[in-house]
């Protein structure tokens, strides 16, 4: 005879799976979001470790898909106004922008209108530094950045003005967004450099290039 509560964790573990996929948000990501190892959530869904969410994370991870917690292993509440209070407390619409970086022409400033947005927990984002105005997230377009990125994931980019320093990064050169790992070469020039081997590194005078911000997240298809 099937154990209920064993049957439960099973539905529960399934319909975590099935938000991820349907989001398009891999299980290492949402681990991240969580502040766990990035397997933890593949240990949870795979083998049924740990056996439960703690009660954290699964308001978070609720929060995040935009769906009860009694979906992921918590009990209903009563009143309709507390469970969408506690739903939507302490968490951070951060836009989605119609924009593809690494392809074509586009801006990326205060005009372009969100046409969706992503929630990050607002005490994720204050662990982090990271100022929720500064953050836009953008699209990757094309094969350039493979495997770090693939096209059609999705970045969270911090425009927070910073010194610069090497990493991952949206630029501007010309018309067109890039995103591309970058690393300092002198004070006026830098080097951009594709993951994907099949593109050389280009050097650029700091002044020919705009570095809009620093890629600090990424969600993508499993």
């Amino acid at each position: 005879m099937v154990n209920p509560k064993e049957k439960l964790m099973s539905d529960v573990r399934k319909r975590l799976l099935e938000l991820a996929e349907e989001a398009r948000v891999s299980l290492a990501a949402l681990s991240q979001m969580i502040g766990r190892n990035p397997s933890y959530l593949q240990q949870y869904i795979r083998k049924g470790s740990p056996r439960k969410l703690d009660e954290t994370d699964r308001a978070t991870l609720a929060g995040f898909f935009g769906v009860a917690e009694s979906e992921l292993g918590g009990v209903e509440e009563i009143s309709l106004d507390s469970r969408i209070g506690k739903r939507m407390a302490g968490w951070v619409e951060v836009p989605r922008l119609a924009l593809d970086a690494s392809a074509g022409p586009g801006a990326f400033g205060t005009d372009e209108l969100p046409f969706d947005s992503f929630r990050f927990s607002a005490r994720w984002l204050r662990e982090r530094d990271f100022d929720a105005a500064m953050l836009s997230i953008i699209t990757v377009a094309g094969d350039s950045m493979e495997p770090l990125l693939r096209d059609g994931d999705e970045i969270l980019v911090d425009r927070t003005p910073r010194p610069l320093r090497d990493g991952v990064h949206v630029v501007r050169l010309g018309e067109a967004l890039h995103v591309k790992r970058v690393q300092q070469l002198r004070p006026d020039a830098i080097k951009l450099i594709s993951a994907n081997e099949a593109y050389p590194p280009v050097e650029v005078a700091l002044a020919d290039v705009d570095v809009i911000g620093r890629v600090v997240w990424k969600a993508g298809r499993l």
